[in-house]
């Protein structure tokens, strides 16, 4: 018995053994690679807002960009990734970002257009939405929303190398939609008059009253309705405040390629720059626009840099 019961114990402990190794020898596939053909449903659908737009070449720290219609653009290059900084705040074609959408920033591709970004560390890729200007670092090809970093595999390091390559027809198809929405700078045909063009005779002016040559007629001007905003209540300006001294700060970033986002964001509203400054031994990047004469300037550029989302703008004066 004892050795009938060792004998079956040492069996049924072979064919665990066995089953074991044939269990570690067996591993099991790798997850496919995320495709653009799950996102395809959404990144295809255009936001309320969005806008088409291209753009006149521009600059931003000594480098010229120069945006184009390149519906055979395919590049590789280092991509990073923006979010908080710019959740809620309006992109370059009129959109507002949502660092939980599948979208993305380029330098000079037509917004909107749908790019497929492939992470070559990886393999996965993914379908995304221009709709916004950058990145502004000569190494980086693509911006990409905290999503669309998520899903390709590179949110934790902050960078990777990508090919991106532009879908040309569905690019073309998203435009045509955003024109049919808002056809922006299009040019607008009047049509010609219908019908015929009858003439009359006027009836003739009134006499002239006669006037001394010591008086002198002053003509009245038509009264006009203003339709200007109304402006902002503008803080009592200080007198000692010398002249061409006064900005509207619309930010400070402690990573620079944030702050030439936003100076390039705010570009068609006015003259923004960044400087940069030292606190605490860190350095920080501040976007301003100006200088302005007066706080009543400054205060209704204030309201256009508010109007984009960014709450925080305030004017300074140093």
């Amino acid at each position: 018995m004892i050795f009938g019961i060792s004998f079956r114990s040492c069996a049924l402990a072979i064919v665990c053994s066995a089953a074991l190794l044939s269990a570690c020898s067996t591993t099991p596939p790798p997850p496919p690679p995320l495709s653009s053909e799950v996102a395809d449903s959404h990144v295809l659908q255009l936001p309320t807002g969005a806008t088409y737009k291209v753009g006149n070449p521009y600059q931003i720290a000594n480098v010229w960009y120069y945006p184009s219609e390149n519906y055979s653009y395919s590049e590789e290059g280092v991509a990073s990734w923006y979010g908080p900084n710019f959740h809620g705040k309006r992109t370059a074609n009129g959109e507002i970002y949502n660092m939980n959408e599948l979208t993305a920033a380029h330098p000079t591709l037509p917004m909107p257009s749908i790019v497929r970004v492939t992470n070559l560390e990886n393999g996965r890729s993914v379908a995304l939405r221009v709709n916004d200007r950058g990145p502004f670092k000569n190494d980086r090809v693509i911006d990409v929303s905290r999503r669309a970093a998520q899903m390709l595999g590179f949110y934790e390091a902050g960078t990777t190398r990508v090919r991106v390559d532009i879908n040309a027809p569905e690019s073309l198809n998203i435009k045509n939609l955003a024109l049919g929405r808002n056809p922006g700078e299009m040019p607008t045909i009047i049509s010609s008059p219908r019908g015929a063009v009858a003439s009359s005779n006027l009836p003739p002016p009134p006499p002239t009253r006669e006037v001394s040559s010591d008086v002198v007629q002053v003509p009245i001007a038509p009264k006009s309705v203003s339709t200007a905003a109304p402006k902002l209540p503008v803080a009592a300006v200080p007198a000692d405040i010398p002249r061409g001294t006064i900005f509207v700060q619309a930010g400070a970033f402690s990573d620079e390629s944030n702050a030439l986002r936003l100076a390039h964001h705010l570009s068609e509203i006015g003259e923004a720059f960044v400087t940069t400054v030292i606190v605490d031994g860190s350095h920080y990047y501040r976007v301003r626009l100006g200088p302005f004469d007066d706080y009543t300037e400054a205060q209704e550029l204030l309201a256009q840099v508010r109007s984009f989302g960014y709450d925080d703008a305030q004017v300074v004066n140093n």
